[in-house]
Protein backbone atom coordinates (compact mmCIF):
# COMPACT_ATOMS: atom_id res chain seq x y z
CA UNK A 1 0.00 0.00 0.00
CA UNK A 2 2.81 2.07 1.18
CA UNK A 3 4.52 1.51 -2.28
CA UNK A 4 1.70 2.43 -4.43
CA UNK A 5 1.10 5.33 -2.46
CA UNK A 6 4.84 6.86 -3.00
CA UNK A 7 4.88 6.40 -6.72
CA UNK A 8 1.18 7.77 -6.95
CA UNK A 9 2.14 10.78 -4.98
CA UNK A 10 5.75 11.42 -7.16
CA UNK A 11 3.53 10.93 -10.17
CA UNK A 12 0.41 13.81 -8.74
CA UNK A 13 3.55 16.11 -8.09
CA UNK A 14 5.15 15.81 -11.57
CA UNK A 15 2.13 15.52 -13.58
CA UNK A 16 0.68 18.92 -11.69
CA UNK A 17 3.37 20.95 -12.12
CA UNK A 18 4.46 20.10 -15.61
CA UNK A 19 0.71 21.18 -16.48
CA UNK A 20 1.32 24.37 -14.70
CA UNK A 21 -1.96 23.27 -12.83
CA UNK A 22 -0.45 24.22 -8.88
CA UNK A 23 2.75 25.94 -8.41
CA UNK A 24 5.57 24.47 -7.36
CA UNK A 25 5.37 25.58 -3.56
CA UNK A 26 1.95 24.63 -2.85
CA UNK A 27 2.00 21.04 -4.61
CA UNK A 28 5.42 20.62 -2.27
CA UNK A 29 2.79 21.03 0.51
CA UNK A 30 -0.51 19.85 -0.31
CA UNK A 31 0.01 16.68 -2.38
CA UNK A 32 2.31 14.68 0.33
CA UNK A 33 -0.17 16.18 2.88
CA UNK A 34 -3.28 14.79 1.25
CA UNK A 35 -1.40 11.31 0.66
CA UNK A 36 -0.51 11.30 4.27
CA UNK A 37 -3.92 11.75 5.08
CA UNK A 38 -4.68 8.51 2.84
CA UNK A 39 -1.55 6.66 4.60
CA UNK A 40 -3.64 6.96 7.53
CA UNK A 41 -1.34 8.91 8.88
CA UNK A 42 -2.63 11.98 9.49
CA UNK A 43 -2.45 12.36 12.90
CA UNK A 44 1.45 12.45 12.96
CA UNK A 45 1.77 15.46 10.15
CA UNK A 46 3.45 17.93 12.00
CA UNK A 47 6.11 15.15 13.32
CA UNK A 48 6.74 14.53 9.91
CA UNK A 49 6.62 18.13 8.62
CA UNK A 50 9.03 19.31 11.54
CA UNK A 51 11.34 16.89 11.14
CA UNK A 52 11.91 17.43 7.71
CA UNK A 53 11.69 20.83 8.24
CA UNK A 54 14.74 20.57 10.71
CA UNK A 55 17.35 18.71 8.12
CA UNK A 56 16.78 21.24 5.83
CA UNK A 57 17.07 24.26 7.50
CA UNK A 58 20.80 24.20 7.07
CA UNK A 59 20.28 24.05 3.48
CA UNK A 60 17.78 26.53 3.48
CA UNK A 61 19.96 29.13 5.51
CA UNK A 62 23.39 28.12 2.92
CA UNK A 63 20.65 29.12 0.04
CA UNK A 64 19.84 32.52 1.86
CA UNK A 65 23.05 34.04 2.77
CA UNK A 66 24.46 32.59 -0.92
CA UNK A 67 22.29 34.48 -2.94
CA UNK A 68 22.98 37.30 -0.86
CA UNK A 69 26.42 37.11 -0.97
CA UNK A 70 26.75 36.68 -5.23
CA UNK A 71 23.99 38.86 -5.46
CA UNK A 72 26.68 41.43 -3.60
CA UNK A 73 29.19 40.14 -6.20
CA UNK A 74 26.92 40.69 -8.99
CA UNK A 75 26.02 44.31 -7.80
CA UNK A 76 29.87 45.31 -7.30
CA UNK A 77 30.82 44.02 -10.69
CA UNK A 78 32.91 40.63 -9.62
CA UNK A 79 32.13 38.66 -12.62
CA UNK A 80 31.27 41.32 -15.26
CA UNK A 81 34.86 40.67 -16.28
CA UNK A 82 33.63 37.44 -16.70
CA UNK A 83 30.72 38.21 -18.88
CA UNK A 84 32.03 40.43 -21.29
CA UNK A 85 34.89 37.19 -21.93
CA UNK A 86 32.24 35.13 -22.45
CA UNK A 87 30.53 37.60 -24.70
CA UNK A 88 33.65 38.26 -26.72
CA UNK A 89 33.74 34.12 -26.77
CA UNK A 90 30.19 34.19 -27.87
CA UNK A 91 29.99 36.59 -30.20
CA UNK A 92 25.64 36.97 -30.67
CA UNK A 93 26.14 33.42 -32.28
CA UNK A 94 23.54 30.97 -30.59
CA UNK A 95 25.41 27.96 -31.06
CA UNK A 96 28.52 29.16 -29.23
CA UNK A 97 26.68 30.97 -26.10
CA UNK A 98 24.62 27.55 -25.88
CA UNK A 99 27.87 25.41 -25.41
CA UNK A 100 29.74 28.56 -23.31
CA UNK A 101 27.07 27.70 -20.71
CA UNK A 102 27.85 24.20 -20.79
CA UNK A 103 31.41 25.23 -20.34
CA UNK A 104 30.88 27.84 -17.93
CA UNK A 105 28.28 25.74 -15.91
CA UNK A 106 31.26 22.57 -15.61
CA UNK A 107 34.35 24.96 -15.08
CA UNK A 108 32.42 26.53 -12.10
CA UNK A 109 30.73 23.34 -10.89
CA UNK A 110 34.28 22.54 -9.27
CA UNK A 111 33.56 24.39 -6.21
CA UNK A 112 31.55 21.30 -5.64
CA UNK A 113 28.29 23.57 -4.69
CA UNK A 114 25.50 23.61 -7.03
CA UNK A 115 23.58 26.50 -5.82
CA UNK A 116 26.69 28.57 -6.58
CA UNK A 117 27.39 27.14 -9.67
CA UNK A 118 23.93 27.88 -10.51
CA UNK A 119 24.05 31.54 -9.33
CA UNK A 120 27.12 32.22 -10.92
CA UNK A 121 26.14 30.53 -14.88
CA UNK A 122 22.70 32.68 -14.61
CA UNK A 123 24.23 35.77 -13.91
CA UNK A 124 26.54 35.36 -16.80
CA UNK A 125 24.26 33.83 -19.42
CA UNK A 126 20.99 35.42 -18.73
CA UNK A 127 21.48 38.96 -19.76
CA UNK A 128 22.85 37.12 -23.24
CA UNK A 129 19.93 35.00 -23.31
CA UNK A 130 17.40 37.55 -23.25
CA UNK A 131 19.26 40.12 -25.57
CA UNK A 132 19.22 37.17 -28.07
CA UNK A 133 15.96 35.92 -27.25
CA UNK A 134 17.40 32.04 -26.92
CA UNK A 135 14.89 30.29 -24.92
CA UNK A 136 15.82 30.02 -20.83
CA UNK A 137 15.26 26.48 -20.29
CA UNK A 138 18.08 25.78 -22.72
CA UNK A 139 20.04 27.51 -20.58
CA UNK A 140 18.52 26.05 -17.50
CA UNK A 141 18.37 22.40 -18.91
CA UNK A 142 22.31 22.63 -20.47
CA UNK A 143 23.37 23.81 -16.73
CA UNK A 144 21.66 21.50 -14.52
CA UNK A 145 23.01 18.36 -16.95
CA UNK A 146 26.78 19.94 -16.40
CA UNK A 147 26.46 20.49 -13.28
CA UNK A 148 25.30 16.97 -12.50
CA UNK A 149 28.21 15.27 -14.11
CA UNK A 150 30.05 17.13 -11.90
CA UNK A 151 28.69 16.71 -8.88
CA UNK A 152 30.24 13.35 -8.37
CA UNK A 153 33.20 14.82 -7.50
CA UNK A 154 34.90 13.26 -4.36
CA UNK A 155 33.65 17.18 -2.20
CA UNK A 156 30.34 16.93 -4.37
CA UNK A 157 28.32 15.18 -1.79
CA UNK A 158 27.06 11.32 -3.62
CA UNK A 159 30.82 10.01 -3.83
CA UNK A 160 31.37 10.66 -0.21
CA UNK A 161 28.21 9.09 0.94
CA UNK A 162 28.76 6.16 -1.31
CA UNK A 163 31.99 6.05 0.20
CA UNK A 164 30.83 6.19 3.75
CA UNK A 165 27.83 3.88 3.46
CA UNK A 166 29.64 1.38 1.73
CA UNK A 167 33.11 1.97 3.78
CA UNK A 168 35.19 2.84 0.82
CA UNK A 169 37.91 5.03 -0.25
CA UNK A 170 35.86 7.95 -2.22
CA UNK A 171 39.48 7.76 -4.36
CA UNK A 172 38.90 4.57 -4.78
CA UNK A 173 35.98 4.97 -6.39
CA UNK A 174 36.27 8.70 -7.97
CA UNK A 175 39.29 7.96 -10.07
CA UNK A 176 38.29 5.38 -12.07
CA UNK A 177 35.27 6.71 -13.16
CA UNK A 178 36.95 9.84 -14.55
CA UNK A 179 37.38 8.33 -18.19
CA UNK A 180 33.38 7.63 -18.24
CA UNK A 181 32.82 11.09 -16.30
CA UNK A 182 35.08 12.60 -19.44
CA UNK A 183 32.69 10.90 -22.00
CA UNK A 184 29.32 12.15 -19.80
CA UNK A 185 30.83 15.66 -20.13
CA UNK A 186 31.71 15.68 -23.20
CA UNK A 187 28.41 14.62 -24.75
CA UNK A 188 27.28 17.05 -22.51
CA UNK A 189 28.99 19.69 -24.64
CA UNK A 190 27.68 17.65 -27.97
CA UNK A 191 24.11 18.01 -26.77
CA UNK A 192 24.68 21.35 -26.36
CA UNK A 193 26.38 22.15 -29.52
CA UNK A 194 22.99 20.57 -30.86
CA UNK A 195 21.25 22.52 -28.64
CA UNK A 196 22.73 26.01 -30.08
CA UNK A 197 22.21 24.88 -33.52
CA UNK A 198 18.73 24.51 -33.50
CA UNK A 199 18.23 28.16 -31.69
CA UNK A 200 20.21 28.90 -34.29
CA UNK A 201 17.74 28.11 -36.80
CA UNK A 202 15.09 29.57 -34.85
CA UNK A 203 16.88 32.87 -34.14
CA UNK A 204 19.32 33.29 -36.62
CA UNK A 205 22.98 34.43 -36.20
CA UNK A 206 23.45 38.10 -35.17
CA UNK A 207 26.21 39.84 -35.71
CA UNK A 208 28.13 42.93 -33.40
CA UNK A 209 28.86 45.81 -34.73
CA UNK A 210 32.63 44.85 -36.65
CA UNK A 211 31.71 41.54 -36.82
CA UNK A 212 30.13 39.60 -39.84
CA UNK A 213 28.16 36.70 -40.08
CA UNK A 214 28.44 33.49 -41.92
CA UNK A 215 25.39 34.40 -43.88
CA UNK A 216 22.98 36.42 -44.74
CA UNK A 217 26.09 39.58 -43.75
CA UNK A 218 24.76 42.39 -45.99
CA UNK A 219 21.27 41.97 -44.39
CA UNK A 220 22.56 42.01 -41.38
CA UNK A 221 25.40 44.77 -41.95
CA UNK A 222 22.08 47.15 -43.20
CA UNK A 223 20.32 46.50 -39.54
CA UNK A 224 23.37 47.41 -37.41
CA UNK A 225 24.21 50.47 -39.34
CA UNK A 226 20.46 50.95 -38.89
CA UNK A 227 20.40 50.00 -35.51
CA UNK A 228 19.52 52.62 -32.75
CA UNK A 229 21.93 52.16 -29.84
CA UNK A 230 20.50 50.07 -27.10
CA UNK A 231 21.04 51.46 -23.51
CA UNK A 232 23.05 49.02 -21.70
CA UNK A 233 22.15 51.09 -18.19
CA UNK A 234 18.93 49.88 -18.16
CA UNK A 235 17.80 47.19 -15.54
CA UNK A 236 15.40 43.44 -17.03
CA UNK A 237 11.66 44.71 -16.02
CA UNK A 238 9.78 42.31 -14.05
CA UNK A 239 7.31 42.11 -17.12
CA UNK A 240 9.82 42.17 -19.50
CA UNK A 241 8.58 39.53 -22.90
CA UNK A 242 10.86 36.17 -22.82
CA UNK A 243 11.52 33.48 -25.33
CA UNK A 244 10.27 30.48 -24.73
CA UNK A 245 9.78 28.77 -20.93
CA UNK A 246 11.23 32.43 -19.96
CA UNK A 247 8.09 33.16 -17.48
CA UNK A 248 8.43 31.95 -13.41
CA UNK A 249 8.29 32.83 -10.54
CA UNK A 250 11.20 34.25 -8.84
CA UNK A 251 13.68 37.16 -9.99
CA UNK A 252 17.02 37.51 -11.63
CA UNK A 253 19.92 38.07 -9.45
CA UNK A 254 21.10 40.54 -11.59
CA UNK A 255 20.24 43.41 -13.79
CA UNK A 256 20.14 43.42 -17.20
CA UNK A 257 18.96 44.73 -20.75
CA UNK A 258 15.16 44.40 -21.68
CA UNK A 259 14.25 41.40 -23.26
CA UNK A 260 13.59 41.68 -27.16
CA UNK A 261 11.15 40.04 -29.29
CA UNK A 262 12.21 36.91 -31.21
CA UNK A 263 12.46 38.70 -34.35
CA UNK A 264 15.95 38.70 -35.57
CA UNK A 265 15.98 42.43 -35.69
CA UNK A 266 15.72 43.42 -32.31
CA UNK A 267 18.60 41.19 -30.95
CA UNK A 268 20.51 43.30 -33.67
CA UNK A 269 19.40 46.49 -32.28
CA UNK A 270 20.42 45.68 -28.60
CA UNK A 271 23.65 44.64 -29.69
CA UNK A 272 24.56 47.87 -31.56
CA UNK A 273 26.17 49.44 -28.22
CA UNK A 274 29.32 49.22 -28.49
CA UNK A 275 30.81 46.17 -26.20
CA UNK A 276 27.25 44.55 -25.75
CA UNK A 277 27.68 44.84 -21.81
CA UNK A 278 25.42 41.99 -20.33
CA UNK A 279 25.57 43.93 -17.46
CA UNK A 280 25.08 47.75 -17.08
CA UNK A 281 28.68 48.95 -17.21
CA UNK A 282 27.45 52.27 -15.34
CA UNK A 283 25.49 50.90 -12.57
CA UNK A 284 25.99 52.72 -9.08
CA UNK A 285 26.47 49.26 -7.42
CA UNK A 286 29.91 48.97 -8.89
CA UNK A 287 32.99 49.00 -6.31
CA UNK A 288 36.05 49.00 -9.13
CA UNK A 289 38.37 49.97 -5.75
CA UNK A 290 37.62 47.13 -4.32
CA UNK A 291 37.42 44.73 -7.02
CA UNK A 292 40.46 42.49 -5.62
CA UNK A 293 39.53 42.69 -1.92
CA UNK A 294 36.21 41.00 -3.56
CA UNK A 295 38.05 38.64 -5.85
CA UNK A 296 40.07 37.46 -2.78
CA UNK A 297 36.97 37.09 -0.28
CA UNK A 298 35.39 34.91 -2.88
CA UNK A 299 38.02 32.83 -3.37
CA UNK A 300 38.97 32.74 0.07
CA UNK A 301 35.00 31.49 0.90
CA UNK A 302 35.13 28.73 -1.78
CA UNK A 303 38.57 27.39 -0.43
CA UNK A 304 37.41 27.15 3.02
CA UNK A 305 34.46 25.56 1.64
CA UNK A 306 36.12 22.98 -0.40
CA UNK A 307 38.60 22.58 2.96
CA UNK A 308 35.27 22.34 4.79
CA UNK A 309 36.89 24.79 7.96
CA UNK A 310 33.35 26.11 8.80
CA UNK A 311 29.60 24.26 8.02
CA UNK A 312 28.72 26.01 4.23
CA UNK A 313 26.28 28.23 6.55
CA UNK A 314 28.05 29.58 8.32
CA UNK A 315 30.72 30.37 5.50
CA UNK A 316 28.13 32.08 3.77
CA UNK A 317 26.25 34.10 6.58
CA UNK A 318 30.02 35.75 7.21
CA UNK A 319 30.68 36.32 4.08
CA UNK A 320 27.68 37.97 3.43
CA UNK A 321 27.59 40.03 6.34
CA UNK A 322 31.38 41.43 5.68
CA UNK A 323 31.14 41.89 2.17
CA UNK A 324 27.79 44.13 2.91
CA UNK A 325 29.48 45.72 6.01
CA UNK A 326 32.80 46.66 3.41
CA UNK A 327 31.05 47.44 0.17
CA UNK A 328 28.25 49.26 1.44
CA UNK A 329 29.48 50.76 4.09
CA UNK A 330 25.95 53.42 5.31
CA UNK A 331 22.98 51.65 6.36
CA UNK A 332 20.57 52.99 3.90
CA UNK A 333 22.37 51.24 0.83
CA UNK A 334 22.88 47.95 2.98
CA UNK A 335 18.99 47.66 3.11
CA UNK A 336 18.81 48.94 0.04
CA UNK A 337 21.07 45.53 -1.67
CA UNK A 338 19.35 43.19 0.91
CA UNK A 339 15.67 44.42 -0.35
CA UNK A 340 17.20 44.15 -4.03
CA UNK A 341 18.15 40.40 -3.62
CA UNK A 342 14.75 39.72 -0.90
CA UNK A 343 12.57 38.28 -3.27
CA UNK A 344 14.97 35.72 -4.50
CA UNK A 345 15.59 34.22 -1.28
CA UNK A 346 12.08 34.52 -0.34
CA UNK A 347 11.19 32.31 -3.15
CA UNK A 348 13.96 29.80 -2.71
CA UNK A 349 13.23 29.56 0.72
CA UNK A 350 9.70 28.88 0.54
CA UNK A 351 10.44 26.13 -2.11
CA UNK A 352 13.34 24.57 0.38
CA UNK A 353 11.05 25.04 3.57
CA UNK A 354 8.09 23.46 0.76
CA UNK A 355 10.31 20.50 -0.26
CA UNK A 356 10.74 19.81 3.46
CA UNK A 357 6.58 18.63 3.79
CA UNK A 358 7.31 16.18 0.58
CA UNK A 359 10.88 14.70 1.78
CA UNK A 360 9.22 14.65 5.21
CA UNK A 361 6.05 12.55 4.53
CA UNK A 362 8.14 10.71 1.81
CA UNK A 363 10.13 9.58 4.46
CA UNK A 364 8.29 9.93 7.92
CA UNK A 365 5.22 7.36 6.33
CA UNK A 366 8.16 4.88 4.76
CA UNK A 367 6.88 5.09 1.62
CA UNK A 368 10.46 5.73 0.55
CA UNK A 369 11.86 2.20 2.28
CA UNK A 370 8.60 0.49 0.74
CA UNK A 371 9.45 1.55 -2.67
CA UNK A 372 13.29 0.95 -2.39
CA UNK A 373 12.23 -2.34 -0.84
CA UNK A 374 9.76 -3.37 -3.88
CA UNK A 375 12.40 -1.99 -6.37
CA UNK A 376 15.23 -3.96 -5.37
CA UNK A 377 12.68 -7.48 -4.63
CA UNK A 378 11.46 -6.90 -7.62
CA UNK A 379 15.32 -7.59 -9.59
CA UNK A 380 15.00 -10.99 -11.42
CA UNK A 381 17.10 -13.65 -9.83
CA UNK A 382 18.82 -13.88 -12.98
CA UNK A 383 20.61 -10.63 -13.07
CA UNK A 384 22.43 -10.82 -9.73
CA UNK A 385 25.69 -11.41 -11.68
CA UNK A 386 25.16 -7.97 -13.10
CA UNK A 387 24.53 -6.05 -10.29
CA UNK A 388 26.39 -3.06 -10.98
CA UNK A 389 24.43 -2.56 -14.40
CA UNK A 390 21.30 -3.00 -12.32
CA UNK A 391 22.18 -0.47 -9.95
CA UNK A 392 23.18 2.13 -12.77
CA UNK A 393 20.26 1.75 -14.29
CA UNK A 394 18.24 2.14 -10.83
CA UNK A 395 20.14 5.04 -9.55
CA UNK A 396 18.45 7.42 -12.24
CA UNK A 397 14.41 7.22 -11.04
CA UNK A 398 15.80 6.58 -7.25
CA UNK A 399 17.78 9.02 -7.25
CA UNK A 400 15.58 11.68 -8.97
CA UNK A 401 12.95 10.86 -6.24
CA UNK A 402 14.58 10.58 -3.48
CA UNK A 403 17.48 12.55 -1.85
CA UNK A 404 21.04 11.38 -2.23
CA UNK A 405 21.27 10.72 1.58
CA UNK A 406 18.19 8.12 1.17
CA UNK A 407 19.66 6.47 -1.64
CA UNK A 408 23.03 6.58 -0.50
CA UNK A 409 22.36 4.87 2.71
CA UNK A 410 19.26 3.32 2.66
CA UNK A 411 19.23 1.26 -1.30
CA UNK A 412 22.62 1.56 -1.75
CA UNK A 413 23.90 -0.88 0.94
CA UNK A 414 21.51 -3.19 -0.35
CA UNK A 415 21.88 -3.21 -3.47
CA UNK A 416 25.65 -3.40 -2.22
CA UNK A 417 25.05 -6.89 -0.61
CA UNK A 418 22.74 -8.33 -3.46
CA UNK A 419 25.70 -8.07 -5.39
CA UNK A 420 28.01 -9.07 -3.36
CA UNK A 421 26.29 -12.49 -2.68
CA UNK A 422 27.21 -13.10 -6.79
CA UNK A 423 30.69 -12.29 -6.20
CA UNK A 424 29.84 -8.34 -7.70
CA UNK A 425 32.80 -5.81 -6.12
CA UNK A 426 31.36 -3.15 -4.09
CA UNK A 427 33.45 -0.87 -5.66
CA UNK A 428 31.74 -1.47 -8.55
CA UNK A 429 28.17 -1.09 -6.72
CA UNK A 430 29.99 1.99 -5.98
CA UNK A 431 30.73 3.42 -9.01
CA UNK A 432 27.30 2.53 -10.82
CA UNK A 433 25.37 4.51 -8.11
CA UNK A 434 27.00 7.72 -9.54
CA UNK A 435 25.75 7.56 -13.53
CA UNK A 436 22.27 8.68 -12.30
CA UNK A 437 23.73 12.28 -10.68
CA UNK A 438 22.61 14.25 -13.85
CA UNK A 439 19.53 13.16 -13.80
CA UNK A 440 19.20 14.07 -9.83
CA UNK A 441 20.05 17.67 -10.01
CA UNK A 442 17.03 17.61 -11.68
CA UNK A 443 14.64 16.46 -9.22
CA UNK A 444 12.44 18.63 -7.57
CA UNK A 445 13.92 17.48 -4.09
CA UNK A 446 17.25 19.13 -5.11
CA UNK A 447 16.89 23.15 -3.56
CA UNK A 448 19.73 24.10 -5.80
CA UNK A 449 17.37 23.67 -9.07
CA UNK A 450 15.03 26.43 -7.40
CA UNK A 451 17.99 29.01 -7.30
CA UNK A 452 18.47 27.68 -10.98
CA UNK A 453 14.73 28.45 -12.36
CA UNK A 454 14.08 31.04 -9.79
CA UNK A 455 16.62 33.30 -11.41
CA UNK A 456 16.37 32.49 -15.17
CA UNK A 457 12.66 33.55 -14.57
CA UNK A 458 11.85 29.77 -15.69
CA UNK A 459 8.74 27.93 -14.47
CA UNK A 460 9.76 24.37 -12.73
CA UNK A 461 7.60 22.85 -14.80
CA UNK A 462 9.04 23.94 -18.54
CA UNK A 463 11.72 23.12 -16.81
CA UNK A 464 11.29 19.53 -16.14
CA UNK A 465 9.62 18.63 -19.32
CA UNK A 466 12.46 19.51 -21.21
CA UNK A 467 15.48 18.43 -18.83
CA UNK A 468 14.47 15.30 -17.88
CA UNK A 469 14.76 13.49 -21.22
CA UNK A 470 18.50 14.63 -21.91
CA UNK A 471 19.54 14.44 -18.28
CA UNK A 472 18.57 10.29 -18.45
CA UNK A 473 20.48 10.13 -21.76
CA UNK A 474 23.63 11.61 -20.12
CA UNK A 475 23.27 9.05 -17.32
CA UNK A 476 23.04 6.33 -20.13
CA UNK A 477 25.98 7.44 -21.59
CA UNK A 478 27.59 7.78 -18.84
CA UNK A 479 26.75 4.26 -17.85
CA UNK A 480 27.48 3.07 -20.93
CA UNK A 481 30.90 4.51 -21.18
CA UNK A 482 31.75 2.91 -17.49
CA UNK A 483 30.64 -1.01 -18.74
CA UNK A 484 32.52 -0.06 -21.88
CA UNK A 485 35.84 0.82 -20.48
CA UNK A 486 35.43 -1.86 -17.77
CA UNK A 487 34.76 0.33 -14.74
CA UNK A 488 31.47 -1.02 -13.89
Amino acid sequence: MLTFLGFAMIATFLVLIMMKKMSPIAALVLIPALFCVFAGKGAHLGDYVIEGVGKLAPTAAMLMFAIVYFGLMIDVGLFDPIVRGILRFCKADPVRVVVGTAVLAAIVSLDGDGSTTFMITVSAMYPLYKRLGLSLVVMTGVAATANGVMNTLPWGGPTARAATALKLDAADIFVPMIPALAVGLLFVFALAYVLGLRERRRVGVLALPGQKTPEDVEDVEEDLVGATAGSADQSVSAGAAGSAGSTGSGAPAAPSPAAPSTSASTPADDAAEDGFQGLAPQRPTLRPRLYWFNAGLTVALLAAMIMELLPIPVLFLLGAALALTVNFPHMPDQKARIAAHADNVLNVAGMVFAAAVFTGVLTGTGMVKHMADWLVGAIPEGMGPHMALVTGLLSLPLTYFMSNDGFYFGVLPVLAEAGAAHGVSPLEIARASLVGQALHMSSPLVPAVYVLVGMAKVEFGDHTRFTVKWAALTSLVVLGAGMLFGII
